[in-house]
């Protein structure tokens, strides 16, 4: 498979959202008697739609609304938000400083330790609404803040870095034994990122319960430009989705495949559960509401690397409320609003009664979908041409 690009070296045509469309089923659904729920470790959840463990989207507060109105949001325990007692005015400090010096400013502010105390304050205080606490770290850090997490009262805990293997090498420090760390919790873990079809049956044998697909897709993430290495979403979650079906029907064990980033709008969300996911992380649309702490800024998780960024901080401007974005009443033409009531319509049209019937439909190849008979949204930038 693939083609020719040099002598003797072939390379495997993949696809990213903008290239593919959904084709209408022979029957369709109102879309109000649609099931939009995903299910987690046997726990349902009515949005289907994480929240990035990313600074500028998720905090305490932003959780517990998310928590709330149905959904799961990730609290990032290697940030600002267990580096300081008041997070808001580092987050400020990001949000106003000059674009030419921001990155530098942010690799200062995070030089700050991370404070454990913190950690279980943070869960503490999201566990007190009563609503699902999820969070996130580096591997290096999973081991001592999985168990402050735990005990503090965490209900997923998530492992997240730019490339995860189960067998990583390393002399210089111990590397995370994704094994012996599943079995030792007592709360369920998600891993990430990967976007092959080897890495996925790799990391669900280590008895993760969920998996999350893409390297450097999302809208603040540099690591495409500064590592020159990525799958585009559409093939590596197909590839994720197929190990996972291959997986479940070797060991009757069904691991959930997470899309992670690169969804601009409702109907990419759309185009990620056709092509196998079983849920989506997003952090621009959840950026851009009133809730979130970084007032519409953002910026990549490892913004902060104090010798290699790979992420810049962006501007996507506070368009709504969380509620809005997820449920509406939508008041922009760009799909960046009411989320759910666009995956709803989207299933009643492709005749799917859930997410699970999603990933049947047909989609095709069509670099067209996004331009045809667009001209004047374009020209106007109104609609899709923004």
């Amino acid at each position: 498979m693939g083609e020719w690009i040099g002598k003797e070296r072939r390379a495997r045509r993949c696809y990213g959202f903008d290239e593919i469309a959904l084709v209408p089923g022979t029957i369709t659904i109102n879309p109000n008697e649609v099931d939009t729920s995903f299910i987690f470790n046997n726990k349902k959840f009515q949005v289907p739609i994480l929240a990035s463990a990313m600074d500028g989207v998720v905090d305490v507060n932003f959780a517990i609304k998310m928590g709330r109105l149905g959904g799961i949001a990730v609290l990032n325990l290697d940030g600002i938000q267990t580096r300081y007692e008041d997070p808001q005015d580092p987050i400020m400090a990001i949000t106003k400083a000059d674009a030419r010096r921001v990155t530098e400013l942010i690799q200062r502010i995070y030089t700050k330790p991370v404070k454990e105390k913190l950690i279980a304050k943070r869960i503490e205080q999201i566990k007190k609404a009563n609503v699902t606490a999820v969070a996130s770290c580096i591997p290096q850090n999973a081991e001592r803040f999985s168990q402050i997490a735990q005990e503090a009262g965490v209900d997923i805990f998530v492992v997240q870095s730019t490339v995860t293997s189960v067998r990583h090498i390393s002399k210089e420090y111990k590397s995370l034994d994704l094994y012996k760390f599943c079995k030792s919790l007592k709360v369920p873990v998600i891993v990430g990122n990967c976007v092959t079809y080897d890495m996925t049956l790799e990391l669900m044998q280590t008895g993760v319960k969920g998996i999350l697909v893409g390297i450097g897709p999302g809208a603040a993430c540099t690591t495409r430009g500064v590592l020159g290495i990525g799958v585009p979403q559409v093939t590596a979650t197909i590839d994720a989705s197929a190990a996972r079906d291959f997986y479940f029907k070797r060991t009757h064990r069904y691991i959930p495949i997470i899309t992670d980033g690169g969804m601009r709008t409702a109907g990419d969300i759309c185009k990620a559960f056709a092509c196998g996911a079983d849920a989506v992380m997003v952090g621009s649309a959840f950026a851009r509401a009133k809730e979130a702490p970084g007032k519409g800024y953002h910026w990549g998780m490892a913004t902060s690397h104090i010798n290699l960024p790979r992420g810049t901080r962006i501007y996507v401007g506070t368009s709504g409320t969380l509620e809005e974005i997820l449920f509406g009443p939508a008041k922009v033409d760009d799909g960046s609003q009411n989320l759910m009531g666009a995956l709803a319509t989207s299933m009643g049209c492709l005749g799917a009664r859930n997410i699970k019937e999603m990933h049947d439909v047909e989609i095709i190849i069509a670099p067209s979908i996004q331009t045809e008979g667009k001209i004047f949204q374009v020209i106007q930038r109104v609609g899709m041409g923004k």
